[in-house]
């Protein structure tokens, strides 16, 4: 099982970035998919979720800036950041969960600065 996280990189305050994670060996469709973040010095925190049936949560730090979606058919699962800040500056990383069971990618750097 391998989740692949991409589409991390350098971008200017209120910029957009689209992050991407492509599962192998395992099919996205019978998990719940979500994004987290680690900035630095600080601990992992979920930033959005979504479910098997489409249903997405985020975190109040994203909200309204976010976008989760899933494609089941490419087996992808894409965070959409728009009005970037410094305080988004993180590793941000792909997370499959199903019945207590957790699968996370690599990790992808995401850094907000002028």
């Amino acid at each position: 099982v391998q989740l692949q996280a991409s589409g991390g990189g350098l971008v200017q305050p209120g910029g957009s970035l689209r992050l991407s994670c492509v599962g192998s060996g395992i099919l996205i469709s019978r998990y719940v998919m979500s994004w987290y973040r680690q900035p630095p010095g600080q601990q992992r925190e979920l930033v959005a979720s979504v479910n098997i049936v489409g249903e997405k949560d985020y975190a109040d730090s994203v909200k309204g800036r976010a976008i989760i979606s899933r494609d089941n058919r490419k087996n992808t699962v894409d965070l959409q950041l728009n009005s970037l800040k410094s305080a988004d500056t993180a590793v941000y990383y792909c997370k499959g969960g199903l019945r207590g069971v957790a699968h996370w990618g690599q990790g992808t750097l995401v850094t907000v600065s002028s």
